[in-house]
């Protein structure tokens, strides 16, 4: 494919495409930046929370056989581009976050549900562990645009795993806890959580489960009723995008329900933890 804007396979509600990559650059600590450029109308499609399953293989190879889930860090429709959040936690991230300017890749995407923005909500509360800020950066943009108010906080091992400030908008107020003390609180980003729930009219946050937990379990006593209402990503293995492979399936109230087609983003309320 050219460096222009591939053809779309159509897979029922999902579209096979080929994306070229455009651009790369460090960011938190070992983590990649990934630029691609892919169809316009795709890059129109996008919403914070919704992802992509990309092939993280060479060409003619079937290792690794299983494709990776990652959520949009950003979309600029006008360019055609998006760009993805790549840590190297095992080989097809390595692979992906290896690749070069020029090199073509299989994307399967847009998929999933988005973070929904309640039209009275003034005041969002931004919760993010490591590299699940992606999702969460898109939706702080989207919320500075419509003129809401946005506290984002940020969790990681020490200083070196933290975002950029400039990867957000200025008027996003940001705090950030490290595990060392490196920078900022020290300890854990959900310690941070109590000082804001009151302030906060909605509650998204994207991690690892434990955080979830430890989110839960510091703001059952703080809220009034279920007020305010959180809105979690859950992080599964959605190798198909289909909700096919039954690999990602998230726990509810309403019963077993596949984070790749009917999340990954759920009410906090929702799930049986």
């Amino acid at each position: 494919m050219s460096g222009v804007q591939g053809a779309l396979v159509h897979h029922g509600r999902s579209r096979e495409i080929e994306g070229d990559v455009v651009a790369l650059e460090p960011a938190m600590g070992d983590s990649t930046l990934l630029t691609v450029r892919v169809p316009s109308a795709v890059a129109a499609e996008i919403r914070p929370g919704r992802f992509f399953d990309i092939l993280c293989r060479p060409d003619g190879s079937s290792d690794p056989l299983l494709r990776r889930p990652y959520s949009v860090f950003a979309s600029d429709p006008a360019r055609a581009e998006l760009q993805f959040l790549v840590r190297p936690y095992g080989r097809g991230s390595a692979w992906l976050a290896r690749r070069r300017r020029g090199d073509v890749l299989d994307l399967l995407g847009p998929l999933g549900n988005a973070y929904t923005l309640d039209p009275g909500a003034r005041h969002l509360l931004m919760v993010a562990g490591g590299v699940g800020v992606a999702p969460l950066v898109l939706l702080a943009r989207e919320a500075v645009a419509s003129g809401r108010n946005v506290v984002f906080l940020l969790g990681a091992a020490d200083a070196s795993g933290l975002l950029a400030a400039g990867h957000l908008p200025s008027a996003v107020e940001y705090v950030v806890a490290t595990d060392d003390g490196s920078k900022g609180h020290r300890g854990f980003v959900t310690d941070l959580v109590p000082d804001y729930v009151r302030w906060a009219d909605q509650v998204f946050a994207c991690g690892p489960e434990p955080m979830y937990r430890s989110l839960r379990n510091g703001l059952l006593p703080l809220r009034i009723g279920n007020r305010p209402r959180v809105q979690v990503s859950m992080e599964r293995e959605m190798a198909c995008g289909l909700g096919a492979c039954l690999g990602c399936v998230v726990e509810t109230k309403r019963g077993m329900r596949t984070s790749c087609v009917e999340g990954p983003v759920f009410d906090m309320d929702d799930v049986r933890w």
